[in-house]
């Protein structure tokens, strides 16, 4: 028979033994809660796209990328529009930081590049999980603001930008005056496409740049603009390029107001629909197909696995952090075998494969 003493030794030891094994319970609890919130229901994260406009082409199938992955995994989407002002972007992000309670996933293309560290800084904060695009400051990186700031995707718009000013220029003959339309031009694509067009330039001294202006990215802006130089330069000119296909498609409605529209010829830069559809009756000579819906539904794909848990994005490599996405360029040449290829197949995407389109870490300075 056991002692006293030995029994109430036992009895304390069970005690213990109950007490550890209900806060580990209370623990598990606690961590399942957490889990849960995430995982099911209403409890899932809001997610949400934020572009500049949704009457820029772009901009729409951006949107409209967000939209079929949200509806692939049952969350809620919201698309917040800038219409082109800083301010009114940033106001929008923290009005849904607040309303989510920052359990949020937010994919953006920010209006401007000092936009982007605002953004990243409230959401950090607010302990949402936010994934940017194009824009961001080149002193900025998503792990110094480990996990909320999950990765930076852009492509690289210096060799883009000079294989389309090639395009036009092989178009023309090798020689002759051309002018140009650029983007924002704080804009870190329109910095890079425009590096290109001047690469391009150097190597064919043939070629006059008879004038380079910027017109936001704006169709309305870009017909305004070549409408002036239709009068201004007339006959000299003998191609136009453009550093995204809106504005391509503004300097082709003013060629077509003057009867001049597939006689000179235009290269954009994007992919949308209707550069596509003028490369292939030759009003333009040239795009490069980033596939927007693509960019749009992807960038919100990791921002949501990242949040959720399904990525540990701290431990990803730098090269899945902050990199280049791969374009397809569209060209006089191939556009019947793209649109073969990727207009008249359904597009399929597998939003589980966030790294198969990287092309290569973003380069620093």
């Amino acid at each position: 028979m056991d002692s006293l003493g030995t029994i109430l030794e036992r009895a304390k030891m069970e005690r213990r033994r109950l007490l550890l094994t209900s806060l580990a319970s209370l623990g598990a609890a606690g961590m399942t809660g957490l889990g849960g919130r995430r995982a099911f229901g209403q409890d899932k994260p809001q997610l949400a796209n934020s572009l500049r406009s949704l009457t820029n082409p772009y901009h729409a199938s951006f949107a409209k990328g967000g939209e079929m992955f949200a509806q692939s995994v049952g969350a809620p989407y919201e698309v917040l529009v800038t219409e082109g002002n800083s301010e009114k972007g940033i106001s929008d992000v923290r009005a849904l930081l607040a309303k989510s309670g920052g359990n949020l996933a937010l994919c953006i293309d920010p209006n401007d590049t000092p936009d982007t560290r605002v953004i990243v800084e409230a959401c950090a904060k607010a302990g949402a999980s936010v994934v940017s695009i194009w824009n961001k400051p080149a002193d900025l990186h998503p792990w110094d603001f480990d996990p909320h700031y999950v990765a930076h995707i852009s492509f690289d718009g210096a060799p883009y930008g000079k294989l389309m000013a090639e395009t036009l220029i092989d178009k023309m003959g090798g020689s002759g005056g051309i002018v140009a339309l650029g983007g924002i031009f704080n804009n870190t694509p329109a910095i890079e496409r425009k590096q290109g067009l001047d690469e391009a330039l150097a190597a064919n001294s043939n070629v006059q740049l008879l004038d380079f202006q910027v017109a936001d990215w704006l169709e309305t802006k870009s017909f305004e603009i070549t409408q002036a130089w239709l009068t201004r330069f007339g006959s000299e000119i003998k191609g136009i390029w453009a550093a995204n296909d809106s504005m391509a498609l503004g300097a082709i409605e003013a060629l077509r107001a003057e009867g001049l529209a597939g006689e000179i010829p235009v290269t954009g830069i994007d992919g949308i629909k209707q550069a596509v559809d003028a490369v292939q009756s030759g009003e333009m000579v040239g795009t490069v197909d980033w596939d927007p819906i693509w960019v749009g539904g992807m960038g919100l794909s990791i921002a949501y696995n990242a949040h959720v848990g399904n990525i540990d994005i701290a431990k990803e490599p730098h090269e899945h952090r902050e990199f280049y996405g791969t374009g397809v360029p569209v060209t006089y040449e191939n556009v019947e075998e793209y649109i073969a290829n990727y207009v008249d197949k359904t597009p399929t995407i597998d939003w589980n494969d966030w790294w198969g389109r990287v092309s290569g870490q973003i380069r620093q300075g």
